[in-house]
C-alpha cells in the first residue's frame, strides 16, 4: 500500500516540481528517485537534463548502447557532450582504448585535461604519440588535482617508455607533498621509486621525525620531507637544511625546499623570504607559483633587477600574464622612466579591460575613458539568439531556479568558436538577451568574451539604480565603489549565496548583518530580509562605509577587509609603506588578491561611465603602510 501510494504522489508532480527534486537526488546520487521522477519530466524543455541525472547517476553500471542513445537524441547539445565527457573518463578508467578512441573523436568541448593525458596515454601504447608529448603530459599533470587519473596514467606509460624523466615524476611528488595530498605523491612515487610507498605515510604524518631516523633516508625522500616541514614551519625546515641535508641533496633539490621556505616566508609577509630565495643560485628549478611569490616579496622590497630575474626565469604562459608584463615593465621604469622595453610591454596591455591594463594606459599617460559603444544587436540578430535552443534552455533552467545546470548550459552555448559559434555580434545578442531577462551574470560574462567590440552598458550594468545612488548618496559613499564591490561579490544575482554562508548582491555574513543592522539603527531586521535587494543594499553599503572609515577611506584596505574580515589587512598593513598596487599584488590570499584588483578595476570603470569624465585607476590605490599610532581602529567591526 505504501509503495502504490507513494507511485500515485510521484505520478502527480509536476515536470518543474519533478527536475527541482531530481536535481537534488543526482548531488545525492539518490538512483531510485532519479528514476521514478524521470517519467513527470516527459516532453518538458528541460527533459534533456532528467535524462542526463539519471543516467549519470548509474552510469557505472550503464550499458553502452544506453550511453549511444543518449547520446544520439540529444546530438549537438550541451549535455550530449556532457555525457560524452563523463562516460569517455569511465572508459579511461576502465582502458577501454578502442572504445575511447572512438567517441574522442566527437568531443567538442576539448576542455578536460585528463581526457588529452588518456589520448596521450593511448598514443604512446600505440607508438605514434607526438614529438612534444611528454611536454603536453608534463604540463598537464602538474596542474592536475590529487583525484587524477588521466594525466598519473599517461605519466606512467610515458616513464616506462623512456619519454618522460624522473625529474618530473618527482617535482608532482614535492608538489604533493607541499599540499600535504599524501595521494598525489604516492601515485607519483609509485611511478619512479615504488620501493618507497611504504614510507610515505610517515613521511607525511611527521616529516621531522622522519628526517631524523637513525638510517638517514634517501635523497629524494629527505626532499620530500623537508618540503612537506618548509610548507608549514619554514624556520625548521631550513635549520635542517643546513645542519644535515645540504650537502647530502642536489643543488636541484636543496632549490625545491628553499622555494617552498620562500614562498611561505613571502605569504607571511616575512623578510626571510628574500634570504631564503637568495639560496637559488638557478631560478628556473622553482615552478611559476614559487618564482611569483619571489617577484612579489621583491617588489615589496624594491628589489627592482630581482623582480625581473624572477619574471625572466617564469615559463613562457606565465611570462605572457598581464600581471608580469605589467611588472617587468615597472621594474624596468625604475632605473629608466623612458625604458624603450618598459614602453612596448605597457603598449602591449594598456586598456580598460583589467587591473593591470589600467595601470599600464595610464603609466603612458592616459586617463580611463569608456570605449565607443558598438551598435546594439539588430532585430535580427536577437531573434537568432532567441531562437538558440542552448540559451533557450539555459534561461529557463535559472529561472525555474535550476541556476547551476542553467550557467553551465548558457556557458557551452557562448563559448563555442568551432565552424558556427558565435562571432562578436553574436556574443553581444546572447549578453542583451541575458539583460533583458537580468540574468546579469551570464550578461557581463557573455559580453566580456567579445574580442573586438566592447559594450560597457553590456560589462558594467547598475540593476536598482536609483537605490544605489541614493544610499550611497545618504552616507557619503562612492557609488561607483559600491557597483564595483558588487559586480565582484554577486555579479547582481539576488539569491547568491556563497559557500561560507554570504547572502545577497553584496554578499553579507549572517552575524556581520546582525551586527550592522543594529549599529544603523533597524530595529525590525530578521535574518531572512537580508536577500531582500533593498535591505541588502542597505545593509551592505553601510558595513563597507564602516570599513572604509576604518581605514581612512583607503578603498584597497576596505575591500581586502570586505572580502577577508578588517582584522587581516590591519595585519598586512604592518611593514614600509608601499604603492597600494605592489601592496594588492602582495595580499597572501590568491582570492583576496584578486578580489582586491578587481573590486577597483571595476569601480574605476563605473566611475567613468557614471560620471562620463576621464579616471584615475592610481588616485584611488594611493598608497598603503602602517596606520598612524594615534589612530585607533574600531574594534567592534566585524
Amino acid at each position: 500500500m505504501g509503495l502504490g501510494a507513494s507511485s500515485v504522489v510521484l505520478a502527480q508532480t509536476s515536470a518543474p516540481e519533478a527536475l527541482l527534486q531530481m536535481q537534488q537526488a543526482a548531488r545525492k546520487g539518490d538512483q531510485k528517485t532519479l528514476a521514478a521522477l524521470l517519467p513527470a519530466t516527459a516532453g518538458h524543455p528541460l527533459e534533456v537534463w532528467a535524462q542526463y541525472w539519471e543516467l549519470k547517476a548509474r552510469l557505472g553500471q550503464a550499458s553502452s548502447q544506453e550511453v549511444e542513445d543518449f547520446l544520439q537524441r540529444w546530438r549537438g547539445s550541451y549535455l550530449e557532450d556532457r555525457l560524452r565527457n563523463d562516460w569517455l573518463l569511465l572508459l579511461g578508467q576502465r582502458r577501454d582504448w578502442a572504445e575511447f578512441a572512438r567517441l574522442h573523436a566527437d568531443f567538442r568541448m576539448q576542455d578536460d585535461k585528463q581526457l588529452r593525458c588518456y589520448d596521450l596515454a593511448i598514443a604512446t601504447i600505440e607508438g605514434n604519440a607526438p614529438a612534444d608529448a611528454s611536454a603536453q603530459v608534463k604540463t598537464l599533470w602538474l596542474d592536475q588535482p590529487a583525484r587524477d587519473d588521466g594525466c598519473t596514467y599517461a605519466a606512467s606509460e610515458l616513464f616506462a617508455a623512456n619519454q618522460l624523466d624522473a625529474a618530473t615524476v618527482w617535482q608532482r611528488a614535492r608538489l604533493g607533498a607541499e599540499r600535504n595530498q599524501l595521494a598525489t605523491v604516492s601515485k607519483a612515487v609509485t611511478i619512479a621509486a615504488p620501493q618507497h610507498t611504504a614510507a610515505l605515510a610517515g613521511l607525511m604524518k611527521s616529516p621531522q621525525t622522519f628526517l631524523q631516523a637513525k638510517t638517514p633516508p634517501p635523497a629524494q625522500l629527505a626532499t620530500l620531507a623537508l618540503i612537506r616541514l618548509a610548507a608549514t614551519q619554514p624556520e625548521q625546515a631550513v635549520e635542517l637544511l643546513k645542519a644535515s641535508w645540504s650537502k647530502t641533496l642536489s643543488s636541484e633539490q636543496r632549490h625545491a625546499v628553499w622555494g617552498v621556505a620562500g614562498k611561505v616566508a613571502a605569504r607571511k609577509l616575512s623578510d626571510d623570504a628574500l634570504t631564503y630565495f637568495a639560496q637559488v643560485q638557478k631560478l628556473t628549478d622553482l615552478d611559476d607559483d614559487t618564482l611569483g611569490w619571489l617577484a612579489r616579496s621583491a617588489l615589496r622590497a624594491g628589489r627592482w633587477q630581482r623582480v625581473q630575474d624572477a619574471i625572466a626565469a617564469m615559463g613562457p604562459a606565465a611570462q605572457q600574464d598581464n600581471t608580469w608584463i605589467y611588472w617587468r615593465a615597472y621594474a624596468l621604469r625604475q632605473a629608466n622612466p623612458q625604458d624603450a622595453t618598459a614602453q612596448t610591454l605597457l603598449r602591449s596591455i594598456a586598456g580598460v579591460d583589467d587591473f593591470y591594463a589600467q595601470l599600464a594606459l595610464e603609466d603612458l599617460g592616459q586617463a580611463i575613458t569608456p570605449p565607443p559603444e558598438p551598435q546594439p544587436p539588430s532585430a535580427e540578430e536577437m531573434a537568432r539568439a532567441q531562437a538558440n535552443p542552448g540559451l533557450q534552455r539555459a534561461l529557463q533552467a535559472i529561472a525555474l531556479g535550476l541556476r547551476a545546470e542553467g550557467v553551465r548550459e548558457w556557458n557551452y552555448t557562448t563559448n563555442l568558436h568551432e565552424p558556427g559559434g558565435m562571432n562578436d555580434r553574436d556574443l553581444l545578442a546572447a549578453a542583451q538577451l541575458a539583460c533583458q531577462a537580468q540574468v546579469w551574470d551570464r550578461c557581463i560574462n557573455t559580453s566580456e568574451r567579445t574580442r573586438s567590440l566592447t559594450s560597457w552598458r553590456q560589462r558594467y550594468p547598475m540593476p536598482f539604480h536609483d537605490e544605489v545612488i541614493a544610499r550611497a548618496g545618504d552616507i557619503d559613499l562612492d557609488p561607483a565603489y559600491v557597483y564595483g564591490l558588487i559586480r565582484q561579490e554577486s555579479r547582481f544575482i539576488m539569491d547568491a549565496r556563497s559557500v561560507v554562508g554570504a547572502s545577497g548582491l553584496m554578499q553579507v555574513m549572517p552575524a556581520t548583518a546582525k551586527w550592522t543592522a543594529k549599529k544603523i539603527g533597524m530595529t525590525d531586521f530578521t535574518p531572512g530580509m537580508i536577500n531582500q535587494h533593498d535591505v541588502n543594499i542597505t545593509i551592505g553599503t553601510a558595513y563597507l562605509k564602516l570599513a572604509l572609515d576604518d581605514f581612512q577611506g583607503s578603498m584597497v584596505l576596505a575591500a581586502a577587509g570586505y572580502n577577508a574580515g578588517p582584522g587581516r589587512p590591519r595585519n598586512w598593513r604592518n611593514g614600509p609603506v608601499l604603492d597600494a598596487a605592489i601592496w594588492a599584488e602582495n595580499v597572501p590570499f590568491n582570492e583576496t588578491r584578486d578580489y582586491v584588483k578587481k573590486v577597483l578595476a571595476n569601480t574605476t570603470n563605473y566611475a567613468a561611465f557614471i560620471s562620463g569624465q576621464p579616471q584615475s585607476l592610481r588616485q584611488r590605490l594611493g598608497k598603503v603602510g602602517p596606520k598612524e599610532t594615534a589612530l585607533a581602529y574600531n574594534k567592534d567591526l566585524p
